[in-house]
């Protein structure tokens, strides 16, 4: 990169850019990494970058953004590894880190890659991730989260540091009995302390000779001596020793792990490029979040469109948002008009946002704006005189300007501010003016500014050459800092004198001074810009409801996308669903049917079959059925339901129960039917129509030879919940059966069941009363049930 390429970003004020960037990165060397992003220069890479950013925008939209945790560089630690050195569990830990936030952000891409989220670039970056769980779940099986090694390491490591800690308490009750007993009167303080890594008392040192041992030191009056009683000498000794163990153990046990990891050196290098390259791109997306930008669109034909364009350095509130258009029908802009209006701003935002685009970042710009790709972004702009060189200013912008003329080409954009200014203001156009000309023959694009009323006409009569001016306001005499293309700048000299109270003579005669081509000029001018506000807003409210109506049909077509995504996966669940519930029924009408034959097999009188097990049957087999919300869009059986009409006084099949009965009357949309003694209200899906020919049937192959139900029931061996169940289906049977009492059989046991069954009992509005049985029919193990 060429140094007036750097000047130029400086100007334009790219550094701050890069460094507020780096602000929200979460480790210092992505942060080092920011601040060292350069344009790209080819449209590609610009492409590709801004669609990474896009990624990570997305991302932060949907999810929050990525999973990104704590990392650090592990590149010297490795390094130090592969020459055979240890490294400290800090260090191991460090890159336990980095494998751990790694791998979540390598599940992170894997469940939105799932979950079919559409990204440009980072699903192929995650899959570079190398995931290493042996090696990290080694790591943190060995290490604290601080580094320190675990006691589990090793079962050595336990044993010794059991022993440390058995000797250490060993210590302390020896030193206690000493400042707890009647010794205490030798020491000046009733403390343990340590001195030279060994336990001590204080002792007066009149007394020194009471403990015996070792003095390891004493105070600085010289009257207490730190003194290591021989009772405990022989303890302290054993102490070093095992901490001297227990270094070694652990010196051990770091080396064998620095052998694991340094194994995986090359795969831990490319996870800690990734998570660098992963934060910076978020940081991309923050910033964007940030100054509310939007993502442009890449022209190779570099014709740079931005809608409402924003300076991001200028706070929001102090800012007035902008079109600037360059490149198509016109490569040049010339922007005239007074001083303070907003002209260099105009530049530098100009100049700036498209250097940040082809940084891969978002611009505070409206969505649909558009930036082209250039070599070189040059720029002269503001007042940089040398005292150094003592350069005038007129000099010193001729030196920026010259080194911009050497390296410019037909694919470099230009901004100059003020050209020619600082000499002889005729001698300055004409220079002015043959400088653009140098840049219109060289093929570059550029946007200068200038006070020079010849380079209004220049603006006017030359191809690929546009005027421009910023907005001021006749009425109270302040610039509106609004940028408007197309119109050269006007002085408004005599309108600003008229209203500040002038002399109306002095104006006229100042006017009359005016060549009648200037005259004519400023009013063409006038004309211009009244036409050019009409044309601006009616432009404005037609762009506003062309990007509302294409927001309208993204939106739309999100949501048709989302429809249809979510309704073939309902599909395929329900035929899942669907599939499995036919299995499972499948399954168990299959057992019920086996279980009746081995029955009919095992029975003397193959015939028949007893009516209870039928009945039994009949309740699972109806179990099986689906409930009602399921069947009613299956249009054959809704058809032949309706087939059906029910009267008083019919005989009827009540499905669930496999009985017979008449129809009563109807309530509330269901039907009281009579089945013997007992009446039931029931729902019509669970009756049918009683004809003789299926009551024939269902007398001889249903019921068998004879129809009876047995008046005990047996719940002996059966858990709580499954007797329950037994004992109400039983309890229907035996009203149908008109019997007026029955034996529940139940057992002795823990007498769970027995009450369970007596509770059940109790809440049950068709039982009169109930009993224990006769101690000579069982006893507590049988309760005699009574029906109303």
């Amino acid at each position: 990169m060429k140094q007036i390429d750097i000047k130029s970003m400086e100007t334009l004020e790219y550094p701050k850019i890069i460094n507020q960037l780096s602000e929200f990165t979460v480790s210092s060397l992505a942060r080092k990494k920011a601040r060292e992003i350069l344009p790209a220069k080819e449209y590609g890479e610009v492409s590709k970058e801004l669609e990474k950013t896009d990624d990570t925008v997305k991302i932060l939209r949907l999810r929050g953004g990525l999973p990104l945790g704590t990392y650090h560089d592990v590149r010297p630690q490795l390094k130090r590894m592969e020459i055979g050195a240890v490294s400290s569990g800090q260090e191991i830990v460090k890159i336990g880190q980095l494998l751990k936030g790694t791998r979540e952000i390598y599940e992170f891409l894997a469940d939105l890659k799932e979950e079919k989220i559409e990204l440009n670039h980072l699903y192929s970056i995650g899959e570079r991730i190398v995931v290493l769980p042996k090696l990290e779940s080694r790591i943190y099986s060995t290490l604290s989260e601080n580094g320190e090694v675990l006691d589990s390491a090793s079962q050595k490591l336990r044993g010794i540091r059991t022993s440390i800690r058995q000797t250490e308490s060993g210590i302390r009750d020896r030193l206690n009995s000493i400042i707890r007993g009647s010794q205490a009167k030798y020491l000046t303080d009733s403390l343990i302390t340590m001195r030279n890594d060994r336990f001590v008392i204080p002792v007066k040192a009149d007394n020194r000779n009471v403990f015996g041992g070792v003095v390891h030191g004493q105070s600085s009056t010289g009257q207490t001596l730190y003194v290591e009683p021989q009772k405990v000498l022989d303890l302290n000794n054993r102490l070093k020793e095992l901490e001297s163990e227990e270094k070694y153990e652990v010196e051990r046990i770091l080396l064998e792990l620095s052998m694991d990891v340094v194994a995986y050196a090359n795969g831990i290098i490319r996870n800690l490029e990734i998570m660098i390259t992963l934060d910076l791109l978020q940081a991309k997306a923050l910033y964007a979040r940030e100054i509310k930008a939007t993502r442009p669109s890449v022209r190779e034909d570099n014709e740079i469109e931005l809608f409402q364009a924003r300076h991001p350095l200028i706070p929001e509130d102090e800012i007035v948002p902008n079109d600037i258009r360059l490149g198509n029908l016109f490569k040049t802009v010339v922007v005239t008009g007074p001083n303070t209006g907003g002209k260099t701003v105009i530049l530098k935002t100009l100049g700036l946002l498209q250097l940040m685009g082809q940084a891969g970042l978002y611009l505070p710009v409206e969505e649909g704006s558009s930036i082209g790709v250039f070599n070189h972004i040059l720029s002269d702009i503001g007042d940089e005189q040398s005292i150094e060189q003592s350069l005038s200013t007129f000099s010193s912008h001729l030196t920026t300007i010259v080194s911009i003329f050497e390296v410019m080409d037909e694919n470099s954009l230009v901004i100059l501010d003020e050209l020619g200014a600082g000499t002889d203001p005729q001698e300055g156009a004409a220079l002015a003016i043959s400088m653009l000309d140098s840049i219109g023959a060289v093929g570059s694009f550029a946007m200068i500014t200038s006070h020079y009323p010849e380079l209004k006409l220049y603006g006017y009569n030359r191809a690929d050459t546009m005027n421009a001016s910023m907005e001021f306001d006749i009425k109270t005499l302040k610039p509106t800092y609004k940028f408007k293309m197309g119109i050269p700048g006007r002085s408004n000299a005599f309108e600003i004198a008229q209203r500040l109270g002038m002399n109306k003579e002095i104006i006229d005669n100042a006017r009359e001074l005016m060549t009648s081509e200037s005259q004519n000029l400023d009013e063409m001018i006038r004309d211009l810009d009244d036409k050019q506000k009409e044309a601006e807003e009616t432009s404005r409210d037609l762009r506003r409801q062309l990007l509302e109506a294409e927001k309208l049909h993204r939106e739309l077509k999100n949501t048709h996308e989302d429809y249809q995504k979510e309704k073939e996966k309902l599909k395929k669940e329900a035929q899942a669903e669907a599939n499995q519930i036919v299995d499972q029924t499948k399954e168990k009408a299959d057992r019920i049917i086996e279980d009746l034959r081995a029955k009919q097999l095992a029975s003397a009188d193959r015939s028949a079959i007893k009516e209870h097990e039928f009945i039994d049957a009949q309740s699972q087999l109806s179990d099986l059925k689906q409930e009602e919300e399921r069947l009613k869009k299956n249009k054959v059986l809704q058809k032949e339901k309706d087939k059906q009409s029910f009267k008083e006084g019919q005989s009827v099949i009540v499905h669930s129960l496999g009985q017979r009965g008449t129809l009563v009357a109807k309530e509330d949309g269901e039907w009281i039917v009579q089945m013997g003694m007992l009446k039931m209200k029931l729902a019509e899906s669970d009756l049918s129509v009683s004809q003789e020919e299926e009551k024939e049937t269902r007398g001889t192959s249903f019921y068998g030879a004879s129809s009876s139900v047995r008046p005990e029931l047996d719940l002996r061996g059966e858990r709580v919940e499954a007797a329950l169940s037994k004992l109400d289906q039983y309890l229907d049977q035996a009203l149908l059966a008109n019997y007026k009492k029955v034996t529940i059989i139940h057992g002795h046991g823990t007498g769970a069941v027995r009450k369970a069954v007596q509770e059940a009992l109790k809440k049950n509005s068709r039982v009169k009363n109930y009993q224990a049985a006769p101690a000579n029919q069982g006893g507590n193990g049988a309760t005699i049930v009574d029906f109303k």
